[in-house]
């Protein structure tokens, strides 16, 4: 059953990702770009190793404390040695796999790597890195990975006063068109997911599942079997009023006959997400069940009207919140259109952007161009009457419009 092509990515993919970095930035001093870390579960064992995207968009390489530096028309990898011990328990890390995915002849060791480089350094008086973000990002709650601070550290250390210059935005720009093989795989990735979805939430499947984490097992059994390296984030599966709450991730709650299920997943093929959204129900829906899905699905129908080049999505989501504050008047659950009133059934963003990461790098500032791809994501949830409904899809900014790359399914309110 599985299906996934060997990869959709060949070297010269991450050699022009470099060659297109390099004419877009206008600093002085080497290029220094570093790969994540691992990060510690408990005792001496890891969470399982997620890459940064940026160093994977540059090198293809998914590996730890790997560190690229573009220095001119040299470039080379700084690779940590391993000893007998680590070999063992994690693999050997090849020269030979790297050069040929990456596309980077020179390999050197850590204190080979960073004599060469502090050379450079101390030479140009200047580097150009990615910020490290905060310690701890307070808007989503989370501690950062420690490897760009880390990286920063060592830069200082190598060369006293060096003046650092960040980058992050011209990568951004680069990540947010995505090229032929990103669509590729990002295509594949939602193909695999819809698939999924559909085959989990059949109906004489959905009748069987007596608690939300049965369902999320039939998907992550879908995932891998159609060739998707697991789950692009953490699936979201509830059922009933705890479908409002809007990153519901435990999902071990039971199921109740005629309640409506939201099921917001994504499978992963080679980095790239996928992020799909429907909303089932366990039995009959009701009227008004009936009645609330049909109305989101209006407004994502309104949504994609609107979009296409040169669309600003601040200018886009405010039409869309006007539209649903109509929407929610018809429904009987507000009376004036206010963004208060819209925001407490509708808190959250129609749209950002999809790629390496499922909320991926992007500009807001920038308007709409050929060749991004955002998720189109209405929802009304009404805690007090223990509904939930959000219907996302995946689309491509066209010349012309877009390109929905996900498409409607089969089944109760799917």
């Amino acid at each position: 059953m599985n299906t996934a092509p060997t990869s959709f990515f060949e070297s010269e993919f991450f050699t022009s990702n470099r060659r297109r970095l390099i004419e877009k930035v206008s600093g002085t001093g080497p290029m220094v770009i570093t790969a994540n870390g691992l990060l510690q579960r408990g005792g001496d064992s890891s969470y399982a190793f997620c890459q940064d995207a940026n160093f994977w968009y540059l090198t293809g390489i998914d590996e730890p404390d790997i560190t690229l530096v573009i220095d001119g028309d040299e470039e080379y990898l700084v690779v940590p040695p391993r000893d007998a011990s680590r070999t063992a328990f994690d693999g050997v890390l090849d020269d030979d796999t790297f050069i040929n995915r990456s596309g980077i002849k020179t390999i050197l060791e850590t204190e080979a790597g960073w004599e060469r480089l502090s050379k450079a350094l101390n030479d140009a008086g200047s580097v150009q890195t990615i910020a490290a973000p905060p310690a701890y990002i307070e808007r989503y709650g989370l501690y950062a990975n420690p490897a760009r601070a880390r990286l920063i550290k060592q830069l200082k250390k190598a060369s006293e006063g060096i003046t650092i210059q960040d980058i992050a935005t011209h990568i951004v720009h680069l990540r947010m068109i995505k090229q032929p093989p990103e669509l590729q795989a990002i295509q594949q990735a939602i193909n695999i997911t819809l698939a999924t979805i559909k085959g989990a939430t059949a109906a004489n499947k959905l009748m069987r599942y007596t608690h939300e984490y049965q369902l999320e097992a039939e998907i992550s059994k879908g995932f891998r079997a159609r060739g998707a390296r697991g789950h692009s984030f953490d699936p979201i599966v509830a059922g009933g009023e705890r479908a409002c709450t809007l990153h519901n991730v435990a999902n071990n709650q039971a199921l109740s006959p005629g309640e409506l299920v939201v099921v917001d997943v994504g499978a992963e093929v080679e980095h790239y997400a996928a992020d799909i959204t429907r909303t089932v129900c366990i039995g009959e829906p009701t009227k008004r069940q009936r009645a609330v899905h049909t109305a989101v699905a209006d407004v994502q129908q309104y949504a994609y009207n609107l979009l296409k080049p040169g669309v600003l999505l601040a200018d886009y989501e405010k039409q869309v919140e006007t539209y649903m504050g109509e929407t929610l008047k018809k429904l009987g659950l507000i009376i004036e259109a206010t963004h208060t009133n819209i925001r407490h059934y509708y808190p959250h963003a129609t749209s950002h952007y999809l790629g390496l990461n499922v909320h991926d790098a992007g500009d807001y500032d920038l308007p709409l161009q050929p060749g991004m791809v955002i998720t189109v994501e209405p929802g009304i949830y009404i805690p007090e009457e223990g509904i939930g409904v959000r219907i996302e899809d995946d689309v491509l900014i066209t010349k012309r419009g877009i390109k929905v790359l996900s498409k409607r399914l089969t089944g109760q309110l799917a």
